[in-house]
């Protein structure tokens, strides 16, 4: 039974499911169970703690697919506990576990969950996943902008969304999309509006908007503030120099989704 052949126990998640394993598995396998299995107080002819380890904040699952993995050097993945699994690994510092998930996530990823794959993927350094994510974003935005995925980005790495220009939506539907992130973020984070869109707003191509569409978004901010009052005034001054003066450069290029406006041609110093 796993009573008599483990010396190990685990009490994981809410669910407190105990979980057996042997301690020369792990403490060969894992430096960081090793340390957990030896107790730092302990003196050196101690005999090491059995437990039961406590492990409230992890799910049962992404517990025993690290267990899994442990031992036989291979994890049986879903979609519901990768980037969880993903989690573990870094924690455990289990490299080949990483590589494993960023795989499984890369094969997986839906429009559902791309946004909670870029946050993961940047919180823990994966640039090759980064990379995956933003171009799975880059051609299915209009989709990825709907999710709650896309509203819990944090505003570092929605700044680097919007960076993009390859983006397939239209510059009003970003505008729009941020002004529904900035509210959800704001409510969460219990900060202003124009506090919390601060970084992703700077990366808004108003200058690319018409003027028609420029006047009804400056209104609607004067009741809803998102956007500074001095970015909307350097996209009217865009309009009447009729050219991207005083703009950054790369606010005034069309992304792949934006929709032809007559005085883009004013915007591209390459336009005859």
């Amino acid at each position: 039974s796993p009573l008599s052949r483990s010396d190990v126990t685990f009490v994981v998640g809410q669910e407190q499911q105990k979980v057996f394993a042997h301690r020369c598995v792990l403490a060969c396998r894992c430096q960081a169970f090793r340390g957990m299995l030896a107790g730092s107080e302990d003196p050196p002819n101690s005999v090491p703690p059995q437990g039961p380890f406590i492990l409230g904040n992890v799910q049962p699952e992404v517990f025993l697919a690290v267990i899994e993995f442990l031992y036989t050097n291979s994890v049986t993945l879903n979609s519901h506990i990768a980037l969880e699994v993903l989690t573990s690994s870094v924690e455990y510092g289990l490299q080949d576990l990483c590589k494993l998930c960023v795989k499984f996530i890369k094969d997986t990823l839906s429009v559902e969950q791309v946004c909670e794959a870029l946050q993961a993927a940047v919180t823990y350094g994966q640039a090759d996943l980064q990379q995956h994510c933003l171009a799975f974003i880059e051609g299915c935005t209009a989709a990825v902008v709907r999710t709650r995925g896309f509203h819990e980005l944090s505003d570092v790495v929605l700044a680097r969304v919007l960076r993009s220009d390859r983006l397939a939506v239209d510059e009003l539907e970003l505008v729009q999309a941020v002004r529904e992130w900035a509210h959800v973020s704001s409510a969460v984070l219990e900060r202003p509006v124009p506090e919390v869109a601060a970084l992703p707003v700077r990366e808004l191509r108003l200058p690319l908007l018409a003027p028609s569409e420029l006047a009804t978004l400056e209104s609607h901010n004067q009741q809803d503030p998102l956007i500074p009052v001095e970015n909307i005034a350097a996209a009217w001054r865009s309009h009447a120099l009729r050219k991207g003066s005083g703009v950054p450069s790369h606010l005034c290029r069309p992304r792949r989704g934006t929709r032809p406006r007559d005085h883009h041609r004013h915007l591209d110093p390459h336009a005859k």
